[in-house]
C-alpha cells in the first residue's frame, strides 16, 4: 500500500528567542570586551536581517560581515551599528562601501591602492589585518610594517582613517593559539612604533571568545556559538549554556507498508541534507527516533518500523534536542564534519520560519 502528498515543503524554524539568549550568555562571557556578531553567509544559514537585529536587540554592538554587498544590505535594511566586512576581490565596489560607512577589513596595499582610487567623499574606515598564522587573510608578517606605512601615508592625506588592528586564530590547538596571540601582540609593537594608534584591537572568535580571555582585546567577534553550535571538538553547545537555534523538519509525504513501514520525508541533499554519515543517522518522528535509509535529491526514506505513521508527520532531521531530536552537531559527527556546515548548507528553497 502507498499513500503519497506532493505538498511536502521542508522548512527551517529559525528561534529568534535562542539566538538573543545566545548572544547575550556569549556578552557575559567575554565583558568588558564587546560583541561583534558575525552574520556571514546569510547568518550561517539562518537569515541575515532578522538574526541581525535580534543579536543587537541581545548586546552586540557591531557586526561582521565578509563582502561589501551583505552590508549594504543591512545598511538598506536601516542598520546603523558598525559594520565590518574584510573579503574584497579585483572588482570589490569600495566606494559603495566607504558611501555606505562599512568599516574595511585590509590584508594587502592593492586594497589600500583601490580605497585611493575609489576617490571618496569621506575617509574610509580599515582595520588592518596581520596574519597570525591562520593563512586565509592578512598581511605577513614580512610585509605589515609596509602595509601599516602605506595607511598611514594615506591617513595624514585623508584617505583612510586607520581605527583597528586584528587577526583571525587558526584555533588548531591551544599552543598554536598562544604563539598566534604573541604574533598578534609582536604585529601591534610593530605598527604603534611606526605611528599607529589604534581604537580597537580585536583577534577572538567564538574559540577564543570563551576559552582565552587574553585573545578578548576589545570586542569578539562571535560567529557559530551565538547561533548554539559549539567550536569546541569535546564540549557541544549545551554544555556551554547555548541554544540550537535553528530546527529543521519536514512533513512526511509518502508511506510504504510492506511487513515493515517506511516514510518518505519531503527533504533530500538538495535541500542540505548530508548522504554521509546516513548509516548512523536517524530523525524524529511522533517522539520516536527513526532510522534514515537513504537520502535523495529531494527526499529522504526513514524506517518507522511496525509504528503507525500519517502522510503529514513531522519529521524534525536536526533541533535544539530538547524533545529527542537530534542536534546539528550529532547529524556533523555522523556525518565527520562541522556544525557550522549542517546549518549553513541549509539551501535558500528551504523556508525560513521566524519565532521568539
Amino acid at each position: 500500500m502507498t499513500v503519497a502528498n506532493t505538498a511536502a515543503l521542508p522548512r527551517a524554524v529559525i528561534d529568534l528567542a535562542a539566538l538573543r539568549h545566545n548572544v547575550a550568555r556569549l556578552a557575559q562571557i567575554a565583558a568588558p570586551a564587546e560583541v561583534m556578531l558575525a552574520v556571514k553567509a546569510d547568518a550561517y544559514g539562518h537569515g541575515l536581517i532578522p538574526i541581525a537585529r535580534a543579536g543587537l536587540d541581545a548586546g552586540a554592538t557591531a557586526l561582521a560581515v565578509l563582502e561589501i554587498p551583505a552590508g549594504l544590505v543591512l545598511r538598506d535594511a536601516g542598520i546603523t551599528v558598525p559594520l565590518l566586512a574584510w573579503l574584497h576581490g579585483p572588482n570589490t565596489d569600495f566606494l559603495a562601501g566607504i558611501e555606505a560607512d562599512i568599516e574595511l577589513g585590509i590584508s594587502a596595499r592593492w586594497q589600500l591602492d583601490a580605497i585611493e582610487r575609489a576617490a571618496a567623499n569621506r575617509p574610509a574606515v580599515v582595520h588592518l589585518k596581520v596574519d597570525t598564522g591562520l593563512s586565509r587573510n592578512g598581511a605577513s608578517p614580512e610585509d605589515w610594517p609596509a602595509l601599516v606605512d602605506a595607511a598611514l601615508a594615506l591617513q595624514d592625506a585623508g584617505v583612510v582613517r586607520v581605527r583597528a588592528a586584528w587577526s583571525h586564530l587558526a584555533d588548531a590547538s591551544i599552543a598554536d593559539d598562544e604563539a598566534a596571540l604573541a604574533e598578534f601582540h609582536k604585529a601591534v609593537a610593530v605598527a604603534e612604533e611606526r605611528g599607529a594608534v589604534f581604537e580597537v584591537l580585536h583577534l577572538a572568535a567564538s574559540s577564543a571568545g570563551i576559552r582565552m580571555p587574553e585573545a578578548r582585546f576589545d570586542l569578539v567577534r562571535f560567529g557559530i556559538a551565538a547561533y548554539g553550535i559549539s567550536p569546541f571538538d569535546d564540549t557541544s553547545g549545551t554544555e556551554l549554556g547555548l541554544v540550537p537555534v535553528m530546527r529543521l523538519e519536514a512533513p512526511v509525504a509518502g508511506i510504504h507498508v510492506d511487513g515493515s513501514t517506511r516514510a518518505r520525508i519531503g527533504i533530500g541533499f538538495a535541500d542540505g541534507v548530508p548522504t554521509l554519515g546516513t548509516a548512523k543517522a536517524s530523525v524524529l518522528v511522533n517522539g520516536v527516533r527513526r532510522r534514515v535509509v537513504e537520502v535523495g535529491v529531494d527526499s529522504t526514506v526513514i524506517d518507522c518500523g511496525s509504528d503507525r505513521v500519517r502522510v503529514g508527520d513531522i519529521a524534525v532531521v536536526f533541533g535544539s534536542g530538547a524533545e529527542g531530536e537530534p542536534t546539528a552537531e550529532t547529524w556533523a559527527d555522523w556525518a565527520e564534519t562541522i556544525g557550522d556546515e549542517l546549518v549553513t548548507g541549509v539551501m535558500p528553497r528551504v523556508t525560513r520560519v521566524y519565532i521568539g
